[in-house]
């Protein structure tokens, strides 16, 4: 087949066949093993979007994984997670063989998750949304437990379908969420030093767009924008700052802001408008109204407790 194609699949079933498989057993919810993947879908480089969620335990040897400009090593086991509509690149190493991919992969499609709380809350796990480098990273013991509840996810749907059935199986996606929430906190605490590095660089970053004067033309910078400048996505920058500073990313940049209109109203002579000017407010009354909310003063009152 030709490079860097372009495969979607707006079924399971469709996947399925295309990767060799037989027909799932049910069509919106699907635990595919690696080793049984029959047909490579291309070869060199190519691109899938799945209109399904899919979570994804592989080991690929010789084969990097890419969302956007980003790549990762899958040699270890890793979980990764894809909401419908995103785009997972993949591919083969220059001269290496393909080799036969281990692991699983449960595929569920939206409508599998119709009328349950799931339907939901599944919008409200951020690592859907993450880029592959970004992966978690499991120990043997975390790795074991997820898988037996992959299995009995895969038992139950396999077992006689009755009025349960549905509950059980969005029961244990539940279970298998919450552990992988959990296991991503713990990998932001025992890879601290790449996540300070992530921290030095937003930190940098914000004191150099700050200082430019870009504040008053185009106001505050926007998650995606930092998230862009940092090589990381939004999600995962927000769910780290969560996990090491107790703020989103939003909620981080009102902070340093309110220190910076603080620092301007204590030692500077400009006028409240002037300062809500400088830091990209268009509106007096915005700046005013945000700055009382974090402090419980408003900006003049803040001034005169210098006075």
């Amino acid at each position: 087949m030709n490079h860097n194609q372009l495969f979607r699949f707006h079924t399971i079933t469709e996947y399925h066949r295309a990767a060799g498989l037989p027909n799932p057993a049910h069509p919106l919810i699907s635990l595919v093993h690696m080793e049984d993947i029959n047909r490579p879908l291309a070869e060199g480089s190519f691109s899938l979007i799945y209109d399904f969620y899919s979570i994804s335990m592989k080991r690929v040897k010789d084969t990097k994984f890419k969302y956007g400009q980003q790549t990762s090593d899958f040699d270890e086991g890793v979980l990764f997670f894809m909401s419908p509509g995103q785009v997972f690149g993949m591919e083969i190493e220059k001269g290496s063989v393909m080799h036969r991919p281990q692991g699983w992969m449960i595929l569920i499609h939206p409508d599998f998750l119709w009328n349950t709380p799931l339907a939901k809350s599944i919008k409200h796990y951020e690592f859907f949304n993450y880029s592959v480098h970004e992966a978690l990273y499991l120990s043997d013991k975390e790795e074991m437990m997820l898988t037996t509840i992959a299995q009995n996810i895969e038992q139950e749907y396999n077992a006689n379908i009755d009025r349960f059935s549905q509950s059980v199986i969005i029961a244990q996606l539940e279970l298998l969420l919450t552990y992988s929430e959990r296991f991503y906190q713990r990998q932001f605490i025992t890879r601290k030093i790449t996540s300070h590095e992530i921290l030095t660089k937003l930190e940098d970053l914000l004191t150099n767009y700050f200082s430019s004067g870009e504040m008053a033309q185009k106001g505050l910078p926007s998650v995606t924008y930092i998230a862009e400048n940092l090589n990381i996505s939004p999600g995962y920058l927000s769910s780290l700052l969560k996990s090491l500073t107790g703020q989103n990313t939003q909620q981080h940049l009102h902070h340093k802001l309110i220190e910076l209109a603080k620092e301007k109203l204590s030692t500077t002579s400009l006028s409240v408008s002037e300062i809500a000017y400088e830091l990209g407010f268009e509106h007096l009354q915005s700046f005013s109204k945000l700055f009382k909310t974090k402090t419980s003063l408003s900006p003049m009152e803040f001034r005169n407790s210098f006075n």
